[in-house]
Order: structure tokens, then sequence, then C-alpha cells
């Protein structure tokens, strides 16, 4: 595929950022522990609530992000939870706080419904009682649409659906937003959008059934790196491409509460690449590596096919990518060798940022 050049759009605005008050619910996840390092950078104070990190190691741990505080609470329990809420008196509710993984989907289709549904049921209503409360961004997924494994990125307009218990309880959480935004929150003054980001890459994710972490782990090992459907194609993006959009989309939604919608975050949608593609870029970049690519027909079910039409967020949001694919999979590389022989994880993602936010 063409690598073609990116020149990037808008950027988080730390004067906008400096003092405000943000709850972060998911920060001691891969995205969360970035996002809490981005924000401190920024000069916010934020407030984590989450489960305790699921893996070891986990980049939370290892980067030490600097928080106002950090709770370890699960969003299932609404009395609790909205005590924590209550008491952080946000501003920003940045809810990333989820059952992220399909495969574990599969094992505990009640606990993802649960967590990811539920879950952000009870975070907007907690937020339904805090007075100063006034942009919420709440994180689902691409895998929201209902799938029909046609050539067409989908865009915020079209069906929801999911196949898989993870997909489908994040297309329910959808209707949880709005349902909220339309009936509670907008009359409360209170702006609220759902982000819906593409798959998302980078250093410091330690999680199961995750492709480059897989990849990491096998060539670290010596082992022969397992791909179950390598001409699988979704809408690959480093890391800080959709942390900037949440930022971009809260930094709006302050200035103009009508802009309270769904956005699709991603490359653009022709950059969709095969798994394949990802690995064979990995390992070129790791210098090393086993691969054995089965025929696809291992494993529950998964889509074969995702991409995202982001033209929305580009044109209402000067929304667009700063890193091409090959970028983005190089430097998802090089931060876990860097890591692994012994460069401090806090210094390697404030370091990315600032590389990120100097792009021109």
């Amino acid at each position: 595929m063409e690598d073609l050049a990116v020149t990037g759009g808008a950027l988080p605005n730390p004067g906008f950022w400096a003092g405000k008050r943000v709850l972060l619910t998911g920060h001691t996840g891969f995205k969360g522990a970035w996002l809490s390092i981005w924000l401190k950078r920024l000069g916010a104070e934020v407030t984590g609530i989450s489960l305790p990190p699921e893996t070891q190691p986990n980049l939370f741990t290892l980067a030490r992000p600097d928080l106002a505080a950090s709770h370890f609470q699960d969003i299932r329990d609404a009395g609790k939870l909205a005590e924590l809420v209550k008491a952080a008196s946000p501003e920003i509710i940045l809810h990333l706080g989820a059952q992220a993984l399909v495969r574990p989907s599969y094992q505990d289709p009640i606990g993802t419904f649960a967590t990811n549904v539920l879950g952000t049921a009870n975070v907007l209503e907690a937020i339904r009682f805090v007075e100063t409360a006034r942009v919420v961004v709440a994180i689902t997924t691409d895998k929201v649409y209902r799938n029909l494994e046609h050539a067409f990125p989908y865009r915020e307009t079209d069906h929801l659906g999911g196949h898989d218990p993870y997909s489908a309880s994040k297309a329910a959480c959808e209707i949880v937003i709005s349902s909220y935004r339309d009936s509670f929150l907008r009359e409360k003054g209170v702006a609220v959008a759902s982000a819906r980001a593409g798959n998302v890459i980078g250093g410091g994710d330690w999680s199961a059934d995750r492709l480059l972490p897989d990849a990491v782990r096998a060539w670290q090992s010596g082992s022969v790196l397992q791909v179950r459907r390598p001409e699988a194609k979704r809408p690959w993006q480093h890391v800080l491409e959709p942390l900037s959009a949440y930022l971009i989309l809260a930094e709006r939604l302050w200035r103009d509460p009508s802009l309270g919608d769904a956005f699709n975050f991603g490359p653009v949608s022709h950059e969709a690449a095969a798994v394949r593609e990802i690995i064979e870029i990995a390992r070129a970049s790791y210098g090393r590596g086993d691969v054995h690519y089965g025929d696809g027909t291992e494993g529950p079910h998964e889509a074969g096919w995702l991409a995202l039409e982001t033209a929305k967020a580009r044109h209402i949001l000067d929304i667009e990518p700063r890193w091409s694919l090959t970028e983005a999979v190089d430097r998802t590389m090089k931060w876990y060798r860097a890591q692994r022989d012994g460069a401090d994880a806090r210094v390697l993602c404030e370091t990315e940022i600032a590389e990120y936010e100097a792009r021109p």
C-alpha cells in the first residue's frame, strides 16, 4: 500500500486544558494511561476511576501518571461510582472505562454487557447530578456498525449492530449515550458526544489477543507469532491520533454544545490495511521474527473488513492523521524495544507526545 504523506490538522490547546477538572474513566488501561500523561502535560487536574491494571507489565504502573486522584472502582457499582464522581466535581468527563476486547467478550458476555452498557449508563446517571459538568466524550469503537462486509467505509449515520458481544455492547452504548443526551444532559447544559475510533496501536499495550503486543511477546521470547486472520482489514492508527481527537472534540463541545453527536476517528478510509501488512512492517522494524499465518478459520467470528469514513471529523473538527501507517507501526516497535532495553516508560511516552505535537 502506498504510504501517503500526512499533514495533520488541529492539536489540543494547552491554554484550554490548564486547570480544567477532568474525570477520566479507564485511566489504568493502555489508552487511559497515555491520556493521563497527555492531560497532565496540558495542565489539567485529572481524577481517574478504573479497575486496577489487568496485565503485568502495564503502562499505568510503569509510567506513573500524575493524577489529582486515582480510584480503583468498578463502574458497575452505581452508588460508589456516583459518590466518586460527585467528589471529583468534574467539568469534563472522558469515559474510556470498558471491557475492550472481542475474544474475552465471547468468554464473558454478561460481564461485557454489564461493564460496557450498564457501566456507561451509571457514569452518565452520576453526571446528571454534578452541577459543574459541561462536556462528556464517551468512547465506543469502530465496531459499533452492523458490519455487512462491503467495500465501503462506515459513516456515523449507518446502522448500528454487532455480531460478537463486545461489538454489540458498544453499539448498545451508543443508544444509551444518545438517550441520556436527549433525555437529561442537554437540558442541563452538558454537551455529550460519542467517539468511534479505529484499531489503535502504540507502545505500552500488553493486552492479550492484540496484534502488535502478541508480536512483541512472541519475538522477544523467540517464539513464532500465530496470526489467525492475516487478510482481515482494519483502520489502524497510532494511539496518539484518537487521543488527540478526543481532546479536540471536548474543546469544541465546550465552545459549541450543539456539536454533541457521534464522530468517527481513524485514518483516511482507503488506508485501512490488512493484518499481514501490519505484521510485515512490524517485522521489518523489529529486525527479526517468525510468523505463522493461519487461513482465517481459527477462533470465533470476527469481521473481515472494516473501514471508517472520517470526513465529518475532518470538516467539523479539523482533525487529520499526523503519522502514516508505516511510521505508526515503526514507532510502536521502537517503543517496545527501548522499554525492554531499560528506557523509562514515562519518558518514552512524553517524548512521543512532544514529537506528535511538533509535527508541522
